[in-house]
């Protein structure tokens, strides 16, 4: 499985085992891991669409194919309500050699950040709100030759 949306925590050392287990071509493993900043947040929920959230992320993951020479993906991304502190999402990518995979990594996170179907709310001291995709998101996607249009 390449895609999963969870409410559970995850073991990036698990995950990393398993991503290249028997692929004895793997001369690289990159991996981002994300998580949830304090800075006055008091926690974030997250909610998505289950089954086209995973579509969405496949699809990520299969642009990551095309364009970079990687072995394989995973990306683990948490729902529910989270806390500063708590992991949200991890991206792995193998290869065999680094650079396509810090690539590949990186672009899978650009594209995350911006296309996911993902709703995030945000409590802090003074109430909630609805957290928006920012423009340095949207710059970032941009790099990669792909208008996301969220920000403005």
């Amino acid at each position: 499985m390449r895609v999963a949306i969870q409410h559970e925590d995850f073991d990036v050392g698990l995950e990393l085992a398993r991503l290249r287990e028997g692929d004895a071509r793997v001369g690289a493993v990159c991996s981002f891991v994300g998580t949830v900043r304090g800075g006055g947040v008091l926690d974030m929920e997250l909610e998505h669409y289950p089954g086209m959230t995973e579509r969405a992320i496949e699809a990520m993951v299969d642009e990551a194919h095309r364009r970079f020479d990687i072995f394989a993906a995973r990306v683990v991304h948490r729902i529910g309500l989270l806390r500063p502190g708590d992991q949200i999402v991890l991206v792995a990518v193998t290869s065999a050699h680094r650079g396509q995979s810090f690539q590949a990594c990186e672009f899978l996170m650009d594209y995350l950040k911006t296309q996911a179907p993902f709703w995030k709310k945000e409590r802090t001291a003074d109430g909630e709100r609805w957290v928006d995709a920012r423009v340095s998101d949207d710059a970032a996607l941009a790099r990669w030759g792909i208008d996301a249009g969220n920000a403005g």
